[in-house]
């Protein structure tokens, strides 16, 4: 075989095809030598979906749930009254929400984000398909659209709980003012309170920065950077309060601004003398049905991810649910002599509202003990305590949703315990394995009282004031003869029913 000698341009081709090589083998080098950051979390397909169809759910609560659930305990006359009332109010929050209401709550509020967001988000500035929400997971994250909506869904049915105490003697239009008033000065800033956290990444990646620094310098510049990542969080949040899906926010909130306000309209016309039976107990048992299948939605959907804190927080709700309704049922049984249908459905959103702080917290042999207590307390209190003091709270607001969130929310404090089966409490400076941390009875039962009389003297006191500014602007209540009439007709024009 005969050996030829590269002509120039062979050479050219095999010095270009060594400097590939070489390239090759650099860029290979260079990886294994710096390997590339971690790329951003993406949101999981199965916590999206279920994030949306937790959002359904919990809008399935307010209409048609909650709605039918106050029509047929009203008279017939306002029916209609009282489904308007609620959609209206599931509408205009949905408005305001957009507008601000999200941005108050869930925004960074500067200098005054322990009591209250800012406008940053106003007009969702700055929110696209692609923007996403932390998760209590660390590396795990859902879209803000599918969060944004969710704690819409939650804005909705608050305020829309406050109408039953004073149902039937209110006008449309100090309604409407009233919950516009009562979202921004009172919901939004306690949401704000209790729900607007760190991320887990971010406290994480802080802690890990400060176990990483080795000399003074730096440990002190980490140290301040993680107490910046863990400060920025709502005051009660920042106090060590626990509430899963709303036990301060939703339920004690609208509970004692329900008993505010049937204080300050006063009673309804022929209260204690007219017959005030409800006229469809059949629209009450669906409607309280509704609210049952759509609280999975309120608490399992609050862990905002699909895991198994989520089947904890669906298992809670069931047990609790179920145990307060025969709670109740027999209770009243003992007592009154006859078991009821209102009786049992009143004991299952008893149970429902009582579990709700506790949800994602307590274990199932908790949550059940949670409800078997809630019903027979809630009972004393829209019976024995409601006909002691006179006041006229139509649907029982206060005795059920107040008093069975107080049971809740101090209950949380109790079952959180691992000791009783509770997850215990999550640390995420604790870097050093599953972000365990260290419960304290004392310490978390003066959280949950700190949390729960800051929701009563906020919302009690500010929805006095409220009240008193919509009745100077609009009045609060009807002419004795359109009460007599009936709200349907001298609001709406119109009838719940034509036969």
């Amino acid at each position: 075989m005969t050996f030829k000698r590269p002509t120039r341009a062979g050479w050219a081709a095999l010095a270009i095809a060594a400097l590939c090589v070489a390239g090759f083998v650099d860029a290979a080098f260079a990886e294994d030598a710096a390997p590339a950051a971690a790329a951003a979390p993406v949101p999981n397909k199965g916590d999206v979906a279920w994030m949306l169809t937790s959002s359904a759910l919990v809008l399935m609560m307010s209409i048609p749930g909650l709605a039918l659930f106050y029509g047929g305990l009203v008279r017939t006359k306002n029916m209609a009254s009282v489904l308007t009332q609620v959609f209206a109010i599931v509408s205009m929050i949905g408005v305001t929400w957009t507008i601000y209401g999200y941005s108050l709550a869930f925004g960074d509020g500067g200098g005054m984000t322990p009591y209250i967001g800012g406008f940053t988000k106003a007009f969702m500035h700055g929110i696209d398909a692609s923007s996403t929400s932390a998760t209590f997971s660390n590396g795990v994250v859902i879209p803000e659209l599918a969060y944004f909506v969710f704690q819409m869904t939650f804005a909705m049915i608050t305020p829309a709980l406050i109408v039953g105490a004073f149902a039937e003697r209110i006008k449309f239009s100090a309604v409407m003012l009233f919950i516009l008033l009562w979202s921004t000065f009172i919901y939004y800033p306690i949401a704000h309170w209790v729900w607007y956290v760190a991320a887990p990444d971010d406290v994480a990646a802080a802690a890990k920065a400060l176990a990483a620094a080795t000399d003074a310098a730096a440990k002190t510049a980490a140290q301040a950077k993680l107490d910046e990542v863990t400060g920025n969080v709502g005051w009660l949040a920042g106090a060590g309060a626990l509430d899963f899906a709303g036990g301060t926010v939703v339920h004690i909130n609208a509970g004692i601004a329900g008993l505010v306000g049937a204080l300050i309209i006063g009673k309804r016309v022929g209260y204690g003398k007219d017959l005030m039976a409800p006229h469809s107990l059949t629209m009450t048992m669906i409607g309280a049905s509704l609210l049952w299948v759509g609280w999975f939605g309120f608490n399992a959907g609050s862990n905002l991810e699909a895991n198994g804190t989520t089947a904890l927080a669906f298992v809670n709700t069931m047990v609790a649910t179920a145990g307060a309704a025969l709670s109740w049922l027999l209770s009243e049984w003992i007592v009154k002599g006859k078991p009821s249908l209102l009786g049992i459905c009143s004991g299952a959103v008893a149970g429902l509202v009582a579990v709700t702080p506790a949800s994602g917290f307590a274990g199932p042999v908790g949550a059940l003990v949670l409800g078997l207590v809630v019903s027979p307390i809630c009972l004393f209190f829209v019976s024995t305590v409601k006909n002691s003091l006179g006041y006229d709270d139509a649907l029982d607001v206060f005795g059920v949703h107040c008093i069975g969130g107080i049971v809740g929310a101090l209950g949380t404090g109790i079952l959180v315990n691992p000791a009783l089966g509770g997850v215990g409490i999550t640390d995420y400076t604790n870097i050093t394995g599953n972000n365990a941390g260290t419960y304290d009875l004392a310490t978390q039962m003066i959280a949950q009282s700190k949390a729960v009389l800051a929701t009563l003297v906020w919302s009690g006191v500010g929805s006095a004031i409220l009240y008193k500014i919509v009745d100077l602007i609009v009045g609060l209540r009807p002419s004795v003869e359109q009460e007599r009439e009936g709200l349907d007709i001298t609001d709406h024009g119109e009838r719940a029913y034509n036969m």
